[in-house]
């Protein structure tokens, strides 16, 4: 969707957008369309849209007048991207190919006019590479908003919000790709294509170096598969010189049959979301670098196919770990962690983080525990997990805090070897989230998102259509902008 500014409406506009507040109609419609607005039941809500025809100047004008709420709601700038996603939901395929947004006499400030920008740029994303039977009425005609009369400062303002843009676009399009497209070697070519001439520096590793350095929990997942597996670093050098990195560490299992202990064949093409976490940070990354965010970030993905050919890993194996801690993989479908626990360590050696947040579709029982509202939040630190929950309020990517402790830890003893990769059937996501911490150094600061109700939803949401939400990048953004640049 292409953004652009202008001063005045342009002369062959045929659609023309208000944004309304609450119970207030801006001064100045025609009392045709005041009077239609009002019999309709049109009261300005959050994201409800009214439309009608008016004649101007002698030419039959679309207008549409969209509800932004209340201006003293604490969810204001949520209700704003509502404003702007209702107009691209309505429109997206009416035939209308330009939409003019005129905040002509508007109140609202620079921000508030991104965010109602924002909203209507999300909201118009779609991956239609493989539908080539689309009747006319289906395929998207809206491709411009013309923003008139914008507020000071909102092309300014646009400039950042836009890059956020492109990163949730980005992780939706990793998302939502099959798994024939995007497999480990594809994700990392896709991202190597979207990062040029951005100023990220990429690096790979392949199974040989992940072999020299004792990756076996993470070589076990993916030694079922015939695609390789790949460790995916991301670095983005904007802040302080010498200051250490945060970083974002992703899970990235491109597809996941469950290896050995096979999944149930219905709903297995979901699967291919398996890799939401990867998908996340890579287009954390990008938002990162296309703002220029100041600050030192790190963005690692471990990538990898969990198969069950005759070489997959079994139920009952040991494996090593690169910190020399030893599993008894109970389950192989309790894939994630044990792609988790090899990168983290990497990362901890390799770039000695201040932070570390890692992102994982990880377990099917923070579904049952949360839905699709939240995604669960662990942590070792109060004031990290109180950081990253403010950021999920503000950018409505929401989090919910979960405990940790010695009774959780206790549940993936093993009989055999330093830990086991499940616990009991109770308590799922907490015990996966003490596995985790199990590879997390004392005294850094870290905190694991379970992010599988999330990245992706079976209806449309607030800024994004039925599919890849895009969860995570926007989180992650706003923690950045919060902490490490404020």
């Amino acid at each position: 969707m292409k953004i652009t500014f202008a001063a005045a409406v342009p002369a062959p506009a045929k659609l023309i957008a208000r944004i309304v507040d609450q119970d207030a109609l801006p001064a100045g419609l025609e009392p045709l369309l005041v009077e239609a607005a009002q019999t309709s039941r049109f009261a300005g809500k959050a994201g409800q849209v009214f439309e009608s025809f008016l004649t101007r100047g002698g030419t039959v004008l679309r207008v549409a007048l969209a509800g932004a709420g209340k201006p003293g709601d604490k969810d204001r700038m949520a209700a704003l991207e509502k404003a702007g996603a209702g107009l691209t939901a309505k429109y997206l395929t009416s035939g209308e190919t330009v939409l003019v947004l005129d905040f002509t006499g508007s109140s609202l400030g620079a921000a508030e006019a991104a965010a109602v920008l924002l909203g209507a740029r999300l909201r118009g994303w779609r991956l239609d590479t493989y539908r080539t039977r689309l009747k006319d009425e289906q395929k998207p005609t809206l491709a411009e908003i013309v923003a008139v009369a914008a507020p000071e400062g909102t092309e300014a303002a646009w400039t950042t919000e836009s890059a956020i843009a492109e990163g949730v676009e980005f992780t939706r399009e990793l998302v939502t790709e099959p798994a024939n497209v995007i497999y480990p070697e594809s994700f990392v070519s896709r991202c190597q294509a979207r990062y040029a001439g951005t100023g990220l520096d990429v690096r790979v590793l392949g199974a040989d170096e992940m072999s020299a350095l004792g990756m076996g929990a993470l070589l076990g997942v993916s030694q079922g598969s015939a695609r390789p597996p790949r460790i995916l670093a991301i670095v983005w050098n904007g802040g302080e010189k010498d200051a250490r990195p945060t970083a974002f560490v992703g899970k990235g299992v491109t597809f996941d049959s469950g290896g050995i202990s096979i999944k149930p064949a219905a709903g297995m093409e979901d699967m291919k979301w398996d890799m939401g976490g990867a998908g996340a940070v890579a287009g954390t990354m990008l938002a990162l670098a296309r703002r220029k965010a100041k600050a030192n970030v790190v963005g690692v993905c471990g990538l990898v196919e969990n198969m069950p050919d005759g070489a997959a890993q079994r139920p009952g194996d040991v494996v090593t770990t690169m910190s020399g801690q030893t599993v008894e993989v109970i389950n192989t479908d309790a894939e994630g962690r044990l792609v988790l626990c090899d990168t983290l360590t990497w990362v901890q050696q390799e770039f000695k983080p201040a932070v570390i947040v890692d992102l994982a579709t990880l377990t099917g029982a923070i579904i049952v525990s949360l839905g699709h509202e939240h995604a669960g939040l662990f942590s070792n630190n109060d004031a990290l997990a109180a950081e990253l929950t403010a950021a999920g309020s503000a950018t409505g990517d929401k989090l919910w805090r979960f405990p940790l402790g010695p009774a959780y830890d206790k549940m993936i003893d093993s009989p055999i070897a330093d830990m086991k990769n499940v616990g009991s059937r109770y308590g799922g996501s907490i015990t996966a989230a003490q596995f985790i911490q199990r590879y997390i150094d004392n005294g850094t600061r870290w905190a694991h998102l379970d992010i599988a109700g999330t990245v992706w939803t079976d209806k449309p949401g607030p800024t994004w259509d039925k599919g890849a939400s895009g969860f995570g990048v926007r989180l992650l953004d706003r923690y950045v902008r919060d902490q490490l640049e404020a």
